[in-house]
């Protein structure tokens, strides 16, 4: 998501916020001056793990690697391929990293042609023993755009232990300790969608397909979906999922899973939103053609 989405996407009140380049984008983070930089550093430090544009990132020699051998990786990677993992699994392959075989091996070095990648996604050919992870076929690769920034923001939010805070990558933040008015952007007219106080602490993570098609999937009648939880992590990876999901798949999986938040922008403009996303906010004032 660009600049313009991101200034859209959510509304900003403080004075201490600082705005760095990370991961391809910006990142705008709300705490004092020396926290600020210290977030910035340590979420910088994981992209140069986690990100597949960098050559010698461990992500890219697990790529590099892929049917060859195994790669012993740090904590924090392992972290994000396990919670990934995890989340194949909720979703039933709808979320799947190893989608870096189309995103990646196909579209961006064009090493091999889509219908051979597509042939490569399969997150259960990922091993991952001890500290080690193993793609088990050459030509897979792993590619954590659908869920690095959320994680990315979780892990700054658990190192920095602030009383209050707020940071934001693109589509996806996390606010806590303080009430912030917070904004959903609406694709269609480029105004807002949504706007509200949050109540309590929550991360909320946005996908949608509207400026490149960087998500693998059916799409359906869905134009945009927002996530509201407590782990920034499970939030980014979600919305990246519903996302790729068909329309029946989406709405099977909201209605078992109402333990998520979730607020969904459709083509004709309507738009549904259900209890648990409401709940993270002290009222929430809706700009759209109708709420379901």
């Amino acid at each position: 998501m660009g600049l313009m989405l991101f200034l859209f996407l959510f509304l900003f009140a403080f004075s201490q916020e600082k705005v760095f380049h990370l991961m391809g984008t910006y990142a705008i983070i709300d705490l004092p001056s020396e926290k600020a930089y210290q977030a910035y550093r340590f979420m910088k430090e994981l992209e140069e793990k986690l990100s597949d544009y960098i050559e010698d990132s461990e992500v890219s020699k697990i790529n590099q690697k892929a049917g060859v051998e195994p790669v012993e990786v740090s904590a924090d990677t392992l972290e994000v391929i396990k919670k990934s993992l995890w989340l194949s699994e909720l979703t039933e392959g709808a979320f799947d990293i190893t989608v870096g075989a189309i995103t990646i091996r196909a579209r961006r070095l064009r090493e091999i042609s889509e219908d051979e990648a597509r042939n490569l996604v399969n997150y259960k050919k990922v091993r991952v023993e001890g500290s080690s992870v193993f793609l088990e076929e050459k030509g897979m690769a792993i590619d954590l755009g659908g869920i690095g920034k959320g994680f990315a923001i979780q892990k700054a939010y658990e190192f920095i232990k602030t009383d209050k805070g707020f940071i934001a990558i693109a589509g996806d933040l996390r606010v806590w300790g303080h009430k912030r008015l917070l904004a959903v952007y609406n694709p269609i007219n480029g105004k807002i969608l949504a706007q509200g106080y949050n109540k309590k602490d929550l991360c909320l993570s946005t996908s949608g397909n509207y400026r490149r098609e960087h998500i693998i999937g059916k799409g359906g009648k869905l134009l945009q979906v927002t996530v509201a939880y407590e782990d920034c992590t499970l939030a980014d990876g979600l919305s990246t999922a519903l996302f790729a999901m068909d329309d029946k798949k989406r709405w099977d999986f909201i209605e078992k899973h109402p333990q998520f938040g979730y607020l969904l922008l459709l083509s004709d403009g309507s738009v549904y939103v259900n209890k648990t996303f409401l709940e993270f906010f002290e009222s929430l004032e809706f700009f759209g053609n109708g709420v379901k």
